[in-house]
């Protein structure tokens, strides 16, 4: 099914850009840019065409053929991704839009209706929400009530479903475009009063969080671009989304240090059956790259918050650790090390994740991180 929306999404994309360029679109022009025989594009013109997604502006005369145009030139969806990933009873829901203003409208109103989520950050155009599989009552109207809120978050088998509840401008965004943002399998909606209630299915993924450290010389190179090249290389991997990528500030005074003393971290949803290659591909790119044999990377799977990881997280910010010492960390809280005396600090950078980037950035700053109940 998931292929079956992505082909779609593709076809109304070009038909939606042909319209805009010269007002209309004929099939052997879309079967041509989507590299797709025409008797299936036809088979789509004849779908899209009873969903009242196109209209038949001509009919076919002698050799010229028939053209369509897209009813609207408005986004396919303002919603580009939708994805989600577990950590036992903790789904993390990430949601990337077009425009920073309409994530910091999401994320101010779920923030207000809470339901089932428990913590709300934007990322830019990305929201972040963390949420319990749980369901809790949101009340939803025009202002003062909040315009939209996620009611309840479940687990079906290999899927995550969201139970979203909203009016106004959320509700055309659920009803519209959701459907059309990569990750999402299935938009469902009903109508009841002046609410709008639908449930948006996205696959169940794994998160998995790497940290880097140690990869740059005196020389030259930087922590920081071989982290980039890193989150763009197992990006390409299949069943592997990309989320993004932070630095991190340890103790500023450090002997040996190359430069300021920074860590990086990236981190990806993955599908179950992409998790066992990322470390191996991980392991092999950083070790070709890095400028320096003191390489090290860390490996986490989960987001969930662990006291141990995060107090030595901290302590890497304020004291001098040992190898020896990361490594035991490590091993006691099943996060997989790689390298030399870099894994010091890539497990720092693993354990300081979900911090906001002025923490991250100032190793002077209290830390205190966020535990929800």
């Amino acid at each position: 099914m998931s292929g079956v929306i992505e082909r779609r999404r593709e076809i109304l994309a070009e038909m939606r850009r042909a319209t805009i360029d010269k007002g209309y679109f004929t099939i052997p022009e879309i079967a041509e840019r989507c590299d797709l025989p025409r008797s299936t594009l036809q088979d789509w013109v004849s779908r899209l065409l009873d969903e009242g997604c196109i209209l038949l502006k001509d009919e076919r005369r002698g050799r010229h053929p028939a053209t369509f145009a897209a009813r609207s030139a408005l986004p396919v969806s303002a919603c580009r991704r939708i994805f989600t990933t577990v950590d036992g009873d903790r789904v993390e829901c990430y949601h990337e839009c077009l425009s920073s203003g309409c994530a910091a409208f999401c994320a101010y109103h779920h923030l207000r209706a809470g339901g089932a989520l428990v913590h709300v950050q934007r990322d830019g155009t990305l929201l972040r929400e963390c949420g319990v599989l749980t369901e809790n009552d949101v009340e939803i109207g025009l202002a003062p009530k909040p315009a939209v809120g996620v009611a309840a978050i479940r687990r079906e088998g290999d899927e995550i479903v969201q139970t979203i509840r909203c009016i106004g401008g959320p509700a055309y965004s659920l009803t519209d475009q959701m459907g059309e943002a990569r990750g999402v399998c299935s938009v469902t909606a009903r109508k009841t009063g002046g609410i709008i209630e639908g449930e948006v299915r996205t696959r169940a993924l794994v998160h998995v969080g790497i940290g880097l450290d140690d990869t740059d010389a005196p020389e030259g190179g930087a922590t920081f671009a071989l982290a980039l090249a890193l989150l763009q290389h197992l990006g390409t991997g299949e069943g592997i989304i990309p989320i993004g990528h932070r630095v991190a500030m340890l103790k500023p005074d450090l002997p040996g240090r190359t430069a300021g003393n920074s860590c990086s971290y990236i981190e990806f949803a993955a599908e179950p059956g992409s998790v066992s290659d990322i470390a191996k591909r991980a392991q092999r790119f950083v070790s070709s790259e890095s400028l320096s044999p003191e390489w090290g990377i860390a490996v986490r799977l989960g987001f969930r918050i662990l006291p141990e990881l995060s107090a030595y997280g901290i302590r890497v910010r304020r004291e001098i650790v040992g190898e020896e010492e990361a490594r035991a960390v490590a091993g006691r809280n099943g996060i997989l090390l790689c390298g030399s005396r870099g894994v010091i600090g890539a497990l720092a950078a693993v354990a300081l994740r979900g911090l906001q980037n002025r923490v991250l950035l100032d190793p002077y700053a209290p830390i205190e991180f966020r535990t929800p109940e």
